[in-house]
């Protein structure tokens, strides 16, 4: 068991016993067991069930893992605000960065990993046989395991399920499946030519940028049969990186540095951000404001057929608001950026709808009945 928050953290007491609900097959309870590891806050883990997943959605009207429970009652959902709210109150070498310009950056950076490479990391281990078997199995047996029918009813229910909500229903056909598998072929390449050079994305201690990528490279890619094997031939580099990060403890870092500004080798995947995601992000923001529930968008010459997800809208907002929050050198610096990589003009090309999604503001301590302007039912 790891040591107890000390009152070198008073403002994270409350966070003492807290119980991290998730899977460790899952996107995001990786991405987020890798930053308390890294931060060395004590927690313990439990398998989530579908039980816990209805409780943590009658909890914080979000039906999504990982969730964190605190001894207090209160619930923690969504990792980008739960790691900004522990940032900003723990010591220890930050993992959000102090200059603002690396800080929106790394933002936008962890967005797109969290969101557009989802896809891909859904579509590998749903679309590939070995990769279905394995996981299909694991998640009937784990988080279905309070559910009363042999395993192997359960295993074809959830593949079923994956298959048509993640694969067919998001937009991947015959037509499409070349350029989804292209957007982890060429992260891999441009993460590869990184971490040749440095350890971390940013430098010699991992950053919000690492964990944002952890999401979708430690549990789906490096870990699934079919992209982990490509990994291991094709970026060697990454697959250290995954290892190395989730090692890393702050106590080993103290203030190792970050390079200077936001470095050259990011820009490709700026750049295919500003060609994909952030359009895909506009599209997403303006279907919904039409009352659609589902889009068509081309994108690198691709034509995609896919759901409107309102939580995507919020990321449009959460992106914008950053940008605008920045004043004087910084803004100008982000823009010219933005601009050069193309992403400027996607960013700003609607105004995000207001989606009722946390209006008072409460993430990550949400409740069913602050999570949207008309609170969900148990």
């Amino acid at each position: 068991m790891e040591p107890a928050v000390t009152s070198s953290n008073p403002d994270l007491t409350c966070l003492e016993g807290m119980v991290v609900h998730g899977l460790d097959l899952s996107y995001f309870t990786g991405k987020l067991q890798a930053y308390l590891r890294y931060c060395e806050l004590p927690h313990r883990f439990v398998d989530m069930d579908t039980a816990t997943m209805r409780r943590a959605a009658h909890e914080t009207g979000m039906a999504q893992m990982p969730a964190i429970e605190l001894a207090d009652g209160r619930w923690m959902t969504d990792t980008t605000p739960i790691i900004a709210w522990i940032e900003a109150r723990r010591t220890g070498p930050a993992v959000m960065p102090a200059d603002p310009v690396q800080k929106v950056m790394s933002l936008i950076l962890e967005d797109y990993a969290d969101e557009w490479l989802w896809r891909p990391a859904l579509h590998y281990r749903w679309s590939f046989e070995p990769d279905t078997r394995l996981m299909g199995h694991r998640i009937a047996a784990e988080m279905m395991r309070d559910i009363p029918l042999p395993v192997t009813l359960r295993r074809a229910m959830i593949i079923r399920r994956q298959q048509v909500k993640y694969v067919t229903g998001d937009g991947i056909k015959p037509a499409t499946r070349t350029h989804v598998e292209s957007v982890y072929l060429r992260n891999l390449a441009w993460l590869e030519a990184i971490l040749q050079t440095r350890p971390f994305l940013l430098g010699d201690r991992p950053t919000l940028a690492d964990f944002g990528f952890m999401g979708p490279m430690f549990r789906h890619f490096s870990l699934d049969p079919t992209p982990a094997r490509i990994m291991r031939d094709q970026a060697p580099a990454v697959f250290a990186w995954v290892g190395r990060v989730w090692a890393a403890r702050q106590q080993g870092f103290g203030e190792a540095a970050l390079v200077e500004g936001i470095p050259a080798d990011w820009d490709p995947i700026l750049a295919h951000a500003g060609q994909t995601y952030l359009p895909y992000l506009a599209a997403n923001a303006s279907a919904f404001g039409r009352g659609d529930k589902r889009l068509s968008v081309t994108l690198e010459g691709v034509t995609y057929d896919l759901p409107v997800v309102p939580y995507r809208v919020h990321c449009l907002e959460a992106l914008q608001t950053a940008i605008s929050d920045l004043t004087g050198g910084a803004a100008a610096q982000v823009r010219a950026r933005l601009e050069a990589t193309g992403c400027w003009q996607p960013l700003w090309q609607v105004k995000a709808p207001d989606t009722g999604f946390d209006p008072e503001g409460r993430l990550p301590f949400l409740t069913r009945q602050t999570a949207w302007t008309t609170p969900v039912r148990p």
